[in-house]
């Protein structure tokens, strides 16, 4: 889907309104502006404002939901680790069509085993700013990328604050996307 298209929405559908992080619900015939298609998800601007749609209600946008992506366990290729942070580049803050980890947003990834056999990941990630409300669903998508993971059972990603996010955090891919270098 190309970015900035007009759209009818075809069916009520639940969103997400940015960056308050408020639960509403869109009905249907709203006309919307795709303003960014990443990760599963869509940002649109509204006539009140940003709201993000989730890929499970694609087709009140109008696209075939059977063409989409089904969310299937992936094989990692090298350490859990690795395929964690390779998960977490397909996350994106709705407002920046950056991914969070060339954002700079990652601060830590650990993967532990329990006595009992399960694996776990746990991230620590950040946000550009401590008051935006769409932390938790952002962390939740990041949470449920990772969960995609083949041999990780569970995961864990804690929001911190500590040291702040500034702009030197973002990496030089991030940077030259938002057109900074």
């Amino acid at each position: 889907m190309n970015s900035q298209q007009d759209i009818i929405l075809k069916r009520d559908c639940e969103a997400i309104q940015i960056p308050s992080g408020t639960i509403l619900i869109l009905p249907a015939g709203t006309q919307v502006i795709v303003t960014q298609a990443l990760g599963g998800t869509y940002t649109v601007a509204t006539p009140g404002g940003l709201a993000r749609i989730d890929e499970k209600d694609a087709d009140a946008l109008g696209l075939d939901k059977s063409k989409l992506e089904a969310p299937t366990k992936t094989v990692p290729e090298g350490t859990l680790e690795e395929a964690v942070w390779k998960q977490l580049k397909t996350v994106f803050d709705p407002e920046i069509p950056v991914n969070v980890v060339d954002l700079g947003l990652i601060y830590d990834c650990a993967i532990t085993t329990s006595d009992t056999g399960l694996t776990k990941a746990h991230v620590k990630m950040t946000l550009t700013a401590p008051g935006c409300g769409m932390g938790p669903t952002i962390a939740a998508d990041a949470r449920s990328k990772i969960l995609t993971i083949e041999g990780i059972d569970e995961a864990e990603v804690e929001l911190v604050w500590d040291p702040a996010w500034n702009q030197n955090m973002i990496s030089e891919a991030g940077r030259m996307k938002l057109g900074m270098v």
